[in-house]
């Protein structure tokens, strides 16, 4: 099979995750360690229970094989970016927000190629198509994201005006290049499009707003400050859904594996602003 959109989605991708080093210093994870509690509920919810949920939603909404595959890609994923930005303009807890993405970019080098494995195994069986590697998997998630992060990281280390000064167009950028996965995604499946969107929007679109609810419910559970459960809220909801879309399209090479992906990042995008309106009139306790 041709490598050539393997090849351009990794490009893209490591222009994204070179944004998301630019806004990170080692500080960020060593605030890991200072303030455990937060971080600990807010990766929990992250890394064990988005994939329980978005498996539970699959079954729910009986979502067929492949579809399922990419609904599990998507709940594998990381918090993205963009999910330090709406936590900042829904008051949250910006600086809790930064290390959690830090924390669940490092830790899901390790769990994406484990629930891959298990989800085409499962969904798939004998059908799938796709057979996975978990080494190749690493390698790949290593070189688009872990290499990228590590130079915005150091650039903002021994360059700080100049990151400072690539930080909004590596932001721009990483908008143009997702939206532009997506109209690819929908040129290229367009008369699938509506059974795809019908069979995984209302899915997606759930499992969404139960781990928004959940992520705040989870941080109030345990005593945190509203800034903080919105933030968990929000990290626990904002996926990066170009790299479920890279997985499923460039690294697997199966474009029904990136459709889920596609329909959360629309969503997500839909429910953020929801969010953002409504706490832009509420006053959060520090």
């Amino acid at each position: 099979m041709d490598d050539s959109p393997k090849i351009y989605l990794g490009i893209a991708l490591m222009i994204i995750m070179i944004g998301m080093g630019l806004s990170l210093t080692i500080q960020d994870f060593k605030r890991i360690f200072k303030h455990p509690k937060a971080v600990l509920i807010g990766a929990f919810n992250q890394l064990i229970l988005l994939p329980l949920i978005g498996f539970l939603m699959v079954w729910m909404y009986d979502v067929r094989p492949e579809l399922a595959v990419g609904m599990m890609i998507i709940a594998a994923c990381p918090g993205g970016p963009t999910s330090n930005l709406i936590s900042h303009l829904c008051k949250g807890d910006v600086a809790l927000s930064v290390s959690l993405t830090a924390l669940s970019s490092v830790v899901t080098l390790f769990s994406i190629p484990l629930i891959l494995e298990f989800s085409i195994q499962y969904f798939e069986g004998d059908n799938a198509t796709v057979a996975i590697n978990r080494l190749d998997i690493f390698k790949d998630l290593v070189i688009v994201t872990v290499i990228p992060i590590t130079l915005g990281m150091t650039i903002n280390k021994f360059k700080p005006m100049v990151a400072k000064k690539m930080e909004k167009p590596v932001k721009i950028a990483s908008m143009v290049i997702l939206f532009t996965l997506i109209i690819f995604l929908t040129i290229k499946e367009r008369e699938n499009l509506f059974p795809y969107f019908s069979e995984v929007g209302l899915s997606t679109l759930t499992l969404n707003i139960v781990m928004l609810g959940l992520g705040f419910l989870s941080g109030r559970l345990f005593a945190l400050k509203s800034r903080q459960s919105m933030t968990i809220a929000i990290e626990s909801g904002i996926q990066n859904g170009t790299l479920a879309i890279a997985i499923g399209l460039g690294v697997l090479q199966q474009t029904h594996y990136a459709i889920p992906g596609a329909v959360y990042s629309l969503v997500m995008y839909l429910t953020s602003f929801v969010l953002i309106a409504v706490m832009s009139r509420t006053q959060l306790k520090s």
